[in-house]
Parts: structure tokens; sequence; C-alpha cells
């Protein structure tokens, strides 16, 4: 272990600008911390429904490679990617994407695509597990990433891995990203492309018959507040299920998991600093805060929250907000885990089990609201 650290600080001091420190930082965050995942004693995989949660208040479970990563994590010298501009947090994420996440793997149909926006065209990409599709569903995926880093390219391989799992079309949308283009600029770009995605057009090539909406952290609030835009106006065909990924949906940071989880679990405070003054979001608007608006009249959802989150709480009241308003709503907490986590299925093998678990529960909820074929 000695010599791997001396290599690991040896790699990480060499000369260079900042950006390269901090991009080579990353890449060897996430070799180191693999190999060493890989070098955990054999054990059965982490099963949710069987896991008994060890949690107290002062220390919480975390799974044991969610603490070899975050180890690692945490050791990175070098600039943070709240600490340089929007371009170099977004290449420093790019780069993330290749070591630390599972490779994209066999699909039919990759295809890119663009969309009519209210600024100009969206770029978009559709993942399909088949060459031919018949009329049905699809999945319109919206990235997170604060909704100031994140692209088509970090989220292709979980696209791609929820195609083939889910056996529907995913469209994933790559919407404007502030600090460049601030708020509502994303939350417009979101709803504009899914209701260019209901009306089938000539250049998308499927049939849709309905939408699931969803996305994770800035993309679960664009997962939300696309959602009740389209309860309000509905477009040609109706969202079926909505499935938010530890959403955001208040400007509020006071919870008790943003205090517990601030520093040292990959969200950090700075970070959700950095995103909001990029963002700046308006207050009272309920694109930026759906937890304080009516939720009637949603469709079915299926919530994602992960208990080393500082997302966690607002998530859960969300939760309860879809409870009350009499919407049937399934939540699945990714216990032991972190924000993010869906993007590092490499670094963090377990996390593969949780995806394999959100989409058992999302076929199910589908098939409950589709009729039979």
């Amino acid at each position: 272990m000695a010599i791997r650290r001396y290599q690991y600080e040896k790699f990480c001091s060499g000369n260079g600008s900042e950006r390269e420190v901090a991009m080579s930082s990353a890449h060897m965050l996430i070799r180191f911390a693999r190999f060493n995942v890989l070098d955990l004693p054999r054990a059965p995989p982490y099963h949710a429904d069987k896991m008994e949660i060890e949690m107290t208040i002062t220390t919480p479970f975390v799974r044991p490679d969610v603490a070899l990563f975050l180890q690692f994590l945490n050791a990175v010298p070098g600039p943070k990617f709240w600490e340089v501009s929007a371009d170099e947090a977004r290449a420093m994420t790019s780069a993330m994407r290749d070591v630390a996440d599972a490779p994209v793997g066999e699909l039919a149909v990759i295809r890119d695509i663009e969309i009519p926006g209210p600024a100009g065209n969206i770029p978009a990409r559709v993942y399909d597990s088949r060459s031919d599709r018949g009329a049905g569903p699809v999945m319109v995926f919206y990235h997170g990433g604060g909704f100031v880093i994140g692209s088509l390219y970090t989220y292709e391989p979980y696209c791609a891995e929820v195609a083939r799992l889910l056996d529907l079309p995913v469209i994933s949308i790559d919407y404007r990203l502030s600090p460049e283009h601030p708020f509502p600029a994303p939350a417009e770009d979101c709803e504009a492309a899914t209701r260019w995605i209901a009306s089938s057009p000539t250049e998308l090539g499927l049939e849709v018959t309905g939408l699931i909406t969803s996305g994770d952290s800035a993309g679960g609030n664009l997962t939300i507040v696309t959602t009740m835009a389209l309860r309000d106006k509905p477009a040609a065909v109706p969202v079926l299920v909505q499935f938010p990924l530890y959403p955001v949906v208040t400007l509020d940071a006071d919870w008790p998991s943003m205090h517990e989880f601030a520093n040292g679990f990959l969200l950090t405070e700075e970070a959700m600093v950095y995103f909001g003054e990029g963002h700046a979001a308006s207050p009272g608007d309920y694109r930026s805060e759906p937890l304080n608006f009516s939720q009637e009249g949603m469709p079915p959802s299926l919530v994602t929250t992960a208990s080393l989150d500082p997302l966690r709480d607002q998530g859960l009241a969300y939760v309860e907000k879809l409870k009350q308003a009499g919407v049937y709503v399934q939540h699945i907490s990714a216990d032991g885990n972190i924000h993010g986590h869906i993007n590092i299925r490499q670094a963090i093998p377990s996390v593969q089990t949780d995806i394999e678990g959100y989409i058992r529960a999302l076929k199910i909820m589908l098939a409950e609201v589709t009729p039979a074929a």
C-alpha cells in the first residue's frame, strides 16, 4: 500500500497546468480505487431487500466499495471541479466517465438527433436495444450535474444500460447548461424536447404511445417540473410514469442530511453552492421548488434516494408530498450509497445491483399502467 501511495503522489505532483493536474488526479483516483475494490474479499453481492441497515446518528452505514471510493476521492490533491471554470469542470467530469463508469456495451441503436427548441436545436441521443421497434413507450432522460456539468457523453453508459434492461428506447436530452444559460433555460429545453418526442415526429423514427420521464439530481428536478408542465398542459401522449433519481426539489438547504453529509460524500456543500450560483434559480418558481407546489394529478412515480446523500431528506419529503396528493408512488433507497452513483458503476460495483433493482420496479409499474398487447 505504501508503494501505491508513493506512486499516486508522485504522479499527481508532476509539472503542468492546474487543469492537467486535476485531470490526472481524476484518472489516478479511480484507477487506484478500482484496484482496491477488486482486492476486497469475495462477498455475496449487495441486495437492498436483504441488507440489514446498520445506521446510527453518528455512524451511517457505508458499503465497503463506497467506502473505498470515498477514501481515495477525498485524498485526491489538486483543484476540485467547483474551484475551476465551468468548461474545466465539464472536462473533468468527462474524464471521470472514462475511468469510473462501466463501458457502454453493445446496443442495436445509438443515434444522434436534433430537436427544435426555444433557443435553437437541442442535441439528443437515442438508445435502443432493438433496431426494429414497434409502437410503444419511450423514456426521456434528463442528465444531472447541477445544471452546470453533465452531458450526453457522461451519461451514455447509464442510458445504454437502461435501454438494455428496460427494453425500451431511451432518449437523452442535451439541454442548455448554466451559467451560460441560467434558469429557466434547462427546464424550457426539457419541456420542449419532451413535447416534440411525444408527437412522434418523422425525424425520431419511433411511434411513441407514452412517456417515462426520468433523470438524476438536477435531472431529477427536470423530470418533475417537465412532468408538472405536461400535467397542466398535456402533450400528444401521456406521461405514464415519472422516475426521478435523488432529485433536487427545493432551494431550502436546512435539512438534516444536508448537514450530516455536507463534506466527504462526493456531493459537497461547496459543490452545491457552485451549482446554485451558476444556475441562479428563482425562489418561488415551481421549476426551482416543485416541493412547494401541488403534486395532485401527477402520474405514478418511482423515486429513489441514497442514504449518504445531502439531498436524501428533500427527496423523502417529495415522496411524502406525492402520497399526500394521492399519487401512487414507490420509493427505493440505495442504502450505504452516495449521490451520483448511477455514473460510477466501475468504481462502485454494487451500483449495478441498484440500477437493476430500479429498472425491475419501473417495469412492474409500467405493466400496471400500460394496456397488455
